[in-house]
This record gives structure tokens, sequence and C-alpha cells, in this order.
């Protein structure tokens, strides 16, 4: 099976054909373009509503957007992703469990602004996007951030100039996802997808929001990041994501805590707080969240000591710990990370919320194309449907 390539496309091309979705549907000029990236997460999983630290990287594929704004308070959005055709939806009707599917991305960020006191009215648009839907790396994301920088500019809303100001759009496209789009997701993905900076991972706190960038250069130490969309199916509003965001944040009641941030800062350490939970779920999940945010903390140190070659063991570490305390892997993200590691990978993990999605692996620059047809293989001799594939680099954010 020879392995297919998800290429990212170049600002003008993305431009171009959000541009022409545009005019084909409405006929008219849209007033810019603007896009936002997909991210993959080197580590830090499950960790962002528990109050914890992640490590994401913007992706060079992005989703792109025309947009032309209205003076009612209409919403008119169309997507060559999405063969339904226009969808029409008043803003003033916009609230939880009333927009259905991907619009909810979009509306959801208009609402929050508004919610915000911001002044927003109707817009009309398009959307084109390489971020491969379903694979975990954050469409959704770039989706809303896309919106957000949009209606920033086209409303003079003075926020996407800032950090600071990218980091409240951030929280409201966290408010559309969550309330309105219904997937109960922490901050993370649209922090990378408004924060990022290219050529360097995003160090996020997600307890106070805070940033850092690390430099992160895999070229120059001869190194690669292979991601694998498995496309195994991927959603994160079918209940299980929410029920493990549900469990840590009864194990933080009972533990007295406001996060299980707190634990991982706490001196009387893990076992202690381990000790007083007597439910073995609960057990298991705090465990690999006070663990992995340890890793990132490690991660980062090494990657701050140029030793980037041995995050590999860190991968790993998360991995198992995904697998079997979060349980969040499945068979095809096991597959992708064995069989990896068995074709020479420093270390491999699935990344993102999980049940499907994509898995990472980092090897030799060189060693690219081998890894990618062994896991390609490796689905075939399986019966699976065939994985995707694409070589990371740390890109910027939307804009």
């Amino acid at each position: 099976m020879t392995p297919e390539w998800l290429e990212a496309w170049t600002p003008a091309e993305g431009a171009d054909r959000a541009a022409a979705v545009f005019r084909a549907r409405f006929a008219s000029e849209p007033d810019g373009t603007w896009s936002a990236p997909g991210r993959v997460n080197l580590i830090g999983e499950h960790t962002d509503y528990n109050g914890g630290l992640c490590l994401p990287i913007a992706l060079p594929h992005r989703t792109y957007i025309a947009l032309r704004r209205r003076d009612d308070d209409t919403v008119r959005l169309v997507s060559a992703q999405e063969p339904a055709g226009l969808r029409t939806i008043e803003l003033a009707d916009v609230a939880p469990g009333t927009v259905e599917g991907w619009a909810g991305y979009v509306a959801g960020v208009a609402w929050a602004l508004r919610q915000a006191g911001h002044t927003v009215s109707g817009f009309d648009v398009a959307v084109d996007s390489c971020v491969p839907y379903g694979a975990g790396l954050s469409s959704s994301a770039a989706l809303e951030a896309s919106v957000a920088v949009a209606l920033d500019a086209v409303f003079a809303l003075g926020l996407a100039g800032s950090d600071d100001g990218r980091a409240t759009l951030a929280s409201f496209c966290v408010r559309a996802e969550n309330e309105i789009a219904g997937a109960p997701t922490g901050g993370m993905d649209q922090a990378a997808a408004l924060r990022a900076q290219a050529g360097n991972a995003l160090l996020l706190d997600c307890l106070d929001g805070s940033v850092r960038h690390v430099p992160f250069d895999l070229a120059a130490h001869g190194l690669a990041l292979l991601v694998v969309d498995t496309r195994a199916e991927h959603a994160l509003v079918d209940g299980q994501y929410a029920a493990r965001r549900a469990s840590c944040e009864a194990a933080a009641e009972r533990l007295g805590v406001g996060t299980l941030r707190e634990i991982s800062d706490d001196p009387r350490g893990l076992e202690w707080a381990l000790g007083k939970l007597d439910d073995d779920v609960q057990v298991r999940r705090v465990r690999h969240v006070v663990n992995e945010i340890d890793r990132v903390t490690w991660f980062v140190a090494l990657l701050d000591a140029g030793e980037v070659g041995l995050v590999g063991t860190l991968m790993n570490q998360s991995h198992a710990s995904l697998r079997d305390d979060y349980e969040v892997s499945c068979r095809e993200l096991d597959l992708v990370v064995d069989t990896a590691r068995e074709t020479g990978a420093a270390g491999a993990r699935m990344t993102g919320g999980g049940f499907g999605g994509s898995a990472i692996a980092l090897v030799g620059a060189d060693d690219v194309d081998q890894v990618a047809q062994a896991v390609a293989d490796a689905f075939a001799a399986e019966g699976l449907r065939a994985p995707a594939f694409l070589v990371a680099t740390a890109a910027g954010a939307a804009g």
C-alpha cells in the first residue's frame, strides 16, 4: 500500500480557494480572507481542563475563510467540505442547543462575542480547509479561530493585535465549542490556533492562561515529527470525552482542590492523593493527569537543553498512560505507535482527545518514508482503512 500524504496549501492557494467558494455561492466579493491552523499536541493530553500544562504546535495545515459583514442579523454559511449547501442562521436565535453541526463553531464565536458585549452583526462566510476532519488535529478550533480573527477585523474589535487580546478571543472560541457546539474540551486547541508562533512549541499553562514559546526545530537535529491520521472515527461530542472530564472533576472535589494541577504542585505528592481516592477509575484518571503534567515539564527541559532526541521516552510513557490509565486509545492508535517504534521511531504516542484520530512519531529525518510505509502496510495487513500521513513543522497562528 502506497502511503497517502496530506499536503498543506500555500497561504495564497488557501485564500484563493476560500474566495472562490464565496464568489460562487454569494456572487460578490468578500471583505477579505483569513485562516487559522490545526494543531498537534507534542505532550500534555487531557491536562488542559485540569488546569495543567500542555505543549502543542500549530500545523501548516489551515482552515481558510472568506467573509463579508452584513448590516442585519443573518449569518449565511457555506463550506467546500460540507455537501449540504448553504446554511442560514439568525444570530438572535443562537443559544446552547439551537445550532447543529459545523455551523455551531462559526455562529458560536459570534454569539460569544455578543455575550461579552462586543457589537457584532451578521455576515456571509465561505470555508475551505486542508486540516483533516475528525483526525484529532483540531479542525474545529481552526474554524473557530479563523472566524474570530475575521470578525475582529471586519467589526474593528481590536483584539487580535496583541497576545492578551488573542487570549481573550481564544476564550470566546472555547465558549463557542463548549456551549454552542456541545464539545466539553479545554482551551489548548484554541490557544494553539490563536497564540502559537512559527518555529516554536507553545507551552500553555491552563491554570492562568500564560504561555511561553519554546524553540522547536527538529530538522536541526536530524529529526522529523510524523503525524498519522488513523481515520478511525473521532468525535468529542459522543459522551466519552465528557465522562473523562467529569471523573477528573469529581476526583478534584473529593480531594478538596480546584483542579488536579494542585496535586502536581502539592508537596505531599501524587501517592497522597491516590491514597484518598477509593474509586479505581478516579485513581487511574488522576494518576494519568498528574504524571502527564510532569512529563510536559520534563519534555520542555529536554528541549531547552538541546536533548531533543531524548523526548521520545516521554512520548512512549504518555501513550502507555493514555492507553491504560485514561483509556482513550484504540486499536488503530496502538498499531501506529507499536509499528513506528518497531521501525525505529525514538518515541510515539496518540495525540488529541483520543478514541480515534491521530498519532505522532519522532523519527529520523531520513526515515520518514520508511516508517510511513511500515504503518501503511500494518494497517493493510490488519484489514483496516488506509491511514494518511503528514510531517508536522511548527507554524504560525491565525491571521
